[in-house]
């Protein structure tokens, strides 16, 4: 007799997830490959040979950046106009999302599924715009006032911090907050009480993070006229003065260093395995970071002379009157509609060129970048470093200073303005790929290098393979970011839907600008359900 074994019970389940994983990567594939024959590469020149030796004159001058000392004083005072827009932008970001984070937490709506769904779908439209498109859309309204770059900053910000709050909240053990409920107290007792303090630590880590994003983002809204080191690198750059856009460039990459290693510490201290609500209120340092906050935020306040009077003034009302009357009803033309899709074809291969151009290049650059445990070579700790510092740089450029420098070798369309994403975003997801690599249990790689392995075999059969997961989790992260900052980018000129929104704006066709802001939105809110539903078949 024979018997027959059963297969084990977790063997389709597992081949499921493998075939769907495959089925996901073939998908990628087939869209960068659609992606990049939309964009031009496989018909047609593509090359801007008349560039070249501007293009040159370009790289040369980064050795040797204007350092006279008026132009130095200008970059001072751009680098406080940029620093304080954006303490001021994180600081109503924070303010708005504390609020926020109450009203879409799954902890205040409980089994009200339908009125969670709603708060939540709310918050996608303020999110689901750029920074820029914020700015260009509040200088209409409020004229040049400080108020626009701060709103700019803190409206989309304040809406992606409310959902990082409630998320927060909502993992926080709710044993003692439902124990205070049924004793009678309040919903804001409650909460305040056992769902803030063990939430304070990943609350604050992620304030600081904000005002790091902001540093970035207000450089952004100075190449729209804002003001600081972006308005200065614009001008620079028009101007043809290689010498001086180099000196913008090493003032903005040491501004983000700055905030990135503060921001880095502070986030390293809360995320220590000891961060207990008791330690976090006594820890000297971290006192002095909040301190050392607020007195920024209150030195931008006095610094920009900000008034809150500019936001309740007749004039305000009566311009976001007549804006908002005039967006209403949208522009349901069909020739708009016709041009509005087609367009959101280019913004979305876009934005895929900039992922696959970043992705494999953060690939590549991870091991390198990351600082592995136990001991190094001095040539080793020096290539880091040097790659990390690459990195840093390719970040703080904005991605409209990228697609400039690309429009030297290429003509225009929507491949620079795709690589110009992608030059950027690689800076952004080295990084977040070599942090991962140092993250992961360093034994295999050890055992490895025990048995003989080089170096490049220890990287491809004991770090590679593990490391994947995380980094294309944080490239389909960085995808989401791409479809808003291919908006930036069209709006400076490189194609795509933010290329008609300038359009619509300029000749003042409120009605048309409201159904590209609508597609947008919609575009956005796609471009996230796909993500979430890829990243979950990757886990």
């Amino acid at each position: 007799m024979t018997a027959v074994l059963d297969a084990p019970p977790v063997a389709r389940p597992r081949l499921h997830r493998v075939r769907a994983r495959w089925g996901w990567g073939l998908g990628a594939v087939a869209v960068v490959v659609w992606s990049l024959a939309g964009a031009g590469l496989f018909a047609g020149e593509v090359v801007n040979p008349a560039g070249r030796a501007q293009f040159g004159r370009f790289a040369s001058a980064a050795l040797s950046p204007a350092l006279d000392a008026e132009f130095l004083r200008v970059l001072v005072t751009g680098a406080l106009v940029t620093l304080a827009y954006a303490a001021l932008g994180a600081a109503l970001a924070v303010l708005l999302g504390a609020l926020g984070a109450v009203a879409v937490a799954r902890t205040t709506w409980g089994r009200r599924r339908l009125g969670w769904t709603l708060t939540r779908g709310a918050l996608a439209v303020p999110r689901g715009l750029h920074e820029a498109v914020w700015g260009l859309l509040l200088v209409n309204v409020l004229g040049l006032d400080p108020w626009v770059g701060v709103l700019a900053i803190g409206l989309p910000y304040g809406a992606v911090t409310a959902k990082v709050f409630a998320d927060l909240l909502d993992e926080v053990p709710r044993g003692g907050h439902d124990a205070l409920l049924a004793a009678g107290a309040g919903r804001s007792s409650a909460v305040l009480y056992e769902l803030l303090p063990p939430a304070a630590g990943g609350l604050l880590s992620y304030s600081f993070y904000r005002l790091e994003c902001a540093v970035r983002s207000a450089v952004v809204l100075g190449l729209i006229g804002a003001g600081g080191l972006g308005y200065q690198l614009s001008l620079s750059f028009s101007s043809l003065r290689w010498e001086q856009v180099w000196s913008c460039v090493y003032a903005l990459a040491l501004l983000c260093l700055l905030a990135d290693v503060t921001g880095r510490a502070v986030r390293r201290r809360l995320a220590a395995p000891r961060s207990s609500p008791t330690r976090l209120a006594r820890d000297r340092v971290l006192t002095a970071a909040v301190l050392g906050s607020l007195a920024l935020v209150a030195w931008s306040w006095w610094y920009l002379a900000v008034t809150p009077a500019t936001l309740f003034a007749e004039r305000t009302r009566e311009q976001l009157g007549y804006v908002l009357g005039a967006a209403w009803p949208p522009d349901t033309d069909a020739d708009l509609l016709a041009s509005v899709a087609s367009l959101a074809v280019d913004t979305v291969q876009m934005s895929v060129i900039a992922i696959a151009v970043a992705t494999v290049g953060a690939v590549l650059v991870a091991g390198v970048a990351a600082r592995p445990p136990g001991r190094m070579t001095p040539g080793r700790r020096l290539l880091g470093t040097v790659v990390r510092l690459g990195l840093l740089l390719l970040r703080a450029v904005p991605a409209p200073v990228w697609a400039l420098v690309v429009l030297f070798v290429l003509l225009p369309g929507v491949l620079p303005g795709a690589l110009a994403l992608g030059v950027y975003s690689f800076g952004v997801l080295g990084r977040l790929a070599a942090e991962a690599t140092e993250e992961l249990d360093p034994r295999p790689r050890a055992a490895l290098a025990a048995l003989g392995a080089g170096p490049a075999a220890g990287w491809l059969y004991g770090v590679l393979p593990r490391a994947t997961g995380p980094v294309l989790a944080f490239a389909l992260y960085r995808w989401e970011v791409a479809i808003r900052d291919s908006v930036l980018v069209g709006v400076l000129g490189a194609g795509g839907l933010g290329a008609l929104l300038a359009t619509q704006l300029a000749t003042f066709d409120w009605g048309a600008v409201a159904t590209t802001l609508v597609a947008l939105v919609l575009l956005t809110l796609a471009v996230d359900l796909v993500s979430a539903r890829a990243r979950q078949a990757l886990r």
